[in-house]
């Protein structure tokens, strides 16, 4: 598992990631973002030592699956485990702030 550094190729459906088993850390942005492609080392490093799944989702206009999380900046960073909800960071600024998202999901989630 680990970092992914390509967006996912195909959106998947709200009921797809819902359905997901274990952590899934969905990162949404845009390739361009300027504050999305500081985070991205950020996540990387955060995710070296995990079994978290990650998916890079390109938001934007008409994107369904950013809507459906109530997405309005970017990067957003929310963690789901077994379909559900347990933590969200948007636009990191800090590893603190990233390696915060696993640890509220520890303690229980949001």
């Amino acid at each position: 598992m680990g970092y992914s550094h390509a967006f996912v190729a195909r959106e998947p459906t709200r009921a797809e990631v819902d359905a997901m088993p274990g952590d899934v850390l969905l990162e949404f942005g845009a390739p361009w973002c300027g504050y999305c492609l500081a985070a991205a080392p950020l996540a990387e490093q955060a995710l070296a030592t995990r079994e978290t799944r990650h998916l890079r989702i390109e938001d934007g206009r008409g994107r369904r699956l950013g809507r459906s999380f109530g997405v309005k900046l970017w990067p957003t960073f929310v963690l789901m485990r077994d379909g559900v909800e347990w933590a969200r960071s948007v636009r990191p600024r800090s590893m603190r702030e990233i390696e915060a998202l696993f640890e509220d999901a520890a303690d229980g989630g949001a």
